[in-house]
């Protein structure tokens, strides 16, 4: 497989400055390592490279001095490590060679948002610029293919999602055998490390839970009493969940109007093959009855993408009232309101509720199917 050049590059490229650090976070095996390697081949100083994972990486490190930082970089003016969250006290040790190495540039590659970030953010404060990387997005498939091969490659990436080495498979059996020793292998690597989770079932089960009800509403208590969990617990691995870029939580919308739903939430799968994975589900569209919640977390987690890499600032949430009057996605930007409701089937004659309409008559409401998502999920040209 030809490497596939990514959006993250675009944005990143202008925040590669001297005496900053440039993290990427994103879930294993999206590509970050490859990414890498083709990244530095553009960058005309000697470079550094370190893994997280390997100790004797730790071991060079352990030592918090500036002297053995300059011994340890050499005439090296670019410094990377991949997978750094696995190096104890990283943040303070990338201050410490920030503050004290002049241009030394760095960049910084994590799978779990929870240790990179509390290990970067109060030491690196002013320091670092974090971008998020993603299984692959439209907008990186449109190098290697036409509309048409778009458009029949859909169904399958509502199936199998968008993982980098998914294109390596031919045969759908041995795109489900990836996916399947995907989430047994690396999906809960770096939660189930943690001391106290050992045990993967409760959490493989309330995915599967998830997975069973993208686009709804969910209940903290009602997962506990099917889990045997407390609410807190359920609520802790949940946010575990969104850290390790397997899930994402989305608030409801409310201008505090009193009949307006806003303290519930939805989550979303980042990818759909990881979803159809976790409940062993692999079958055609034409044999499914959630094809409706297969096209919802698609074209969300494609505009999710679309949002990081266009550097787009918008609040999202979706929106119900208790009259059981709702709509999927609305996004909050520069003051405006757009609201946008998915649907398989293809149809522009669906009209915004009545009392969305009362409340926010300035919004703009569109119908997202298959004939009109790649205009938005992608750049206009």
């Amino acid at each position: 497989m030809s490497f596939i050049p990514r959006e993250i590059e675009s944005r990143i490229n202008r925040f590669f400055l001297p005496n900053k650090v440039l993290v990427i976070l994103g879930a294993r095996r999206i590509g970050k390592t490859l990414f890498l390697r083709e990244f530095v081949k553009d960058i005309d100083s000697s470079i550094l490279q370190l893994n997280g994972e390997d100790l004797s990486t730790h071991d060079i490190l352990r030592n918090r001095s500036v002297e053995n930082y300059k011994r340890i970089l050499g005439k090296n003016k670019v410094l990377i490590i991949d997978e750094a969250q696995k190096i104890p006290d990283i943040g303070g040790i990338l201050k410490l060679m920030v503050d004290e190495i002049p241009g030394i540039r760095i960049v910084a590659t994590g799978s779990s948002m929870f240790d990179l970030n509390n290990q970067l953010g109060e030491p690196l404060t002013g320091r670092k610029f974090t971008f998020l990387m993603f299984p692959f997005a439209q907008m990186e498939y449109n190098q290697i293919e036409n509309p048409i091969q778009t458009y029949s490659n859909l169904e399958e990436r509502l199936i199998y999602g968008s993982y980098p080495e998914l294109l390596q498979y031919a045969s759908f059996n041995e795109k489900a055998s990836y996916l399947k020793e995907l989430i047994q292998s690396y999906l809960l690597k770096d939660i189930l490390e943690l001391d106290g989770l050992r045990n993967s079932s409760k959490m493989f089960d309330l995915l599967r839970l998830i997975a069973f009800q993208i686009g709804k509403e969910v209940s903290l208590e009602e997962l506990g009493r099917q889990l045997a969990m407390s609410k807190n617990t359920v609520e802790r691995y949940l946010d575990l969940l969104s850290k390790v870029f397997v899930i994402y939580k989305v608030s409801g919308f409310s201008k505090n109007l009193r009949k307006e739903i806003s303290k519930s939430s939805k989550w979303y799968f980042v990818d759909n093959g990881i979803r159809n994975a976790i409940i062993a589900n692999f079958n055609p569209i034409g044999i499914r009855n959630d094809i409706g919640d297969l096209w919802e977390n698609y074209v969300i987690s494609e505009r999710i993408k679309y949002q990081n890499y266009m550097g787009m600032n918008s609040n999202n949430y979706f929106w119900r009232t208790y009259q059981q009057q709702e709509i999927d996605w609305i996004e909050e930007r520069d003051g405006n309101l757009f609201a946008y409701e998915m649907k398989w089937k293809q149809t522009n004659k669906i009209k915004a509720p009545s009392a969305w309409r009362d409340n926010y008559p300035e919004s703009e409401f569109s119908i997202i199917h298959p004939g009109n998502y790649l205009d938005w999920i992608l750049p206009t040209p």
